[in-house]
């Protein structure tokens, strides 16, 4: 089975995502034994932020860490275990809030499909890009 990184290369789906994974110089990371549970936005999720947000924080190293970690939570935590969690602590340190009432909203971000398993964890697709405060 893939790992996360490969995972979201062949869905095609997270070409945004990937690259600044690779500009962030987490891609090693991600390939790594984990585990480890991903909010992923999709390509579609990145083109709703402002214009030009993707291109400034590529060139801001520390800034699109940042934003990247804000997506990942050690562990491999399955939608049957997020619905249980009213928030997740991020491996940028902050906490996500959850909100399960109403399908699984992570902060504002909507979860579209849950459980997409790779070797060394688990990705949940989400269709807005999560920015830290």
């Amino acid at each position: 089975m893939p790992d996360i990184v490969d995972t979201a290369i062949n869905a095609g789906t997270f070409n945004t995502l990937v690259t600044a994974i690779t500009a962030a110089g987490l891609d090693t990371a991600l390939k790594g034994a984990g585990p480890f549970t991903v909010f992923a936005p999709t390509d579609e999720a990145f083109s709703k932020l402002p214009s030009g947000t993707v291109e400034s924080l590529l060139e801001d190293v520390i800034q699109l860490r940042k934003v990247l970690e804000y997506h990942v939570v050690s562990g491999k935590v399955m939608a049957a275990d997020v619905v249980k969690l009213d928030s997740a602590t991020t491996t940028a340190g902050s906490t996500v809030k959850i909100d399960a009432s109403n399908g699984v909203k992570v902060n504002d971000a909507t979860v579209i499909t849950p459980d997409v398993e790779a070797d060394n964890g688990v990705i949940h697709i989400i269709d807005t890009v999560l920015i830290p405060q």
